[in-house]
């Protein structure tokens, strides 16, 4: 029964290891994104899509100015967006270029 006892506690150690492992790779994945204003989609936005909408997917119009997007981190500033004022995304909602 010792045995039994022994292997059923070095899989549950292995299996916890495995799983802070993968919260780990996690967190510093999420390190390496940023929120990127005017670049989703319509309804393709993650959240922050402004007045009248509630959250992710409830963008209204491509390029929405007051909508992110995840983006990798540093990629923001080299994303088109029709809507920004640079031709970019923006790093902080804006007013769209008429």
């Amino acid at each position: 029964m010792t045995t039994k006892l022994s292997a059923a506690t070095l899989v549950l150690a292995l299996g916890s290891a495995l799983s802070l492992s993968a919260l780990t790779t996690t967190a510093h994945a999420a390190d390496d994104m940023q929120k990127c204003f005017g670049v989703a989609e319509a309804g393709k936005n993650d959240c922050a899509a402004g007045a009248g909408t509630s959250c992710a997917g409830t963008s209204k119009v491509k390029d929405q100015a007051n909508a992110w997007k995840l983006v990798p981190a540093g990629t923001c500033a080299k994303t088109p967006s029709s809507t920004s004022p640079t031709g970019f995304g923006q790093e902080a909602a804006f007013t769209a270029k008429s």
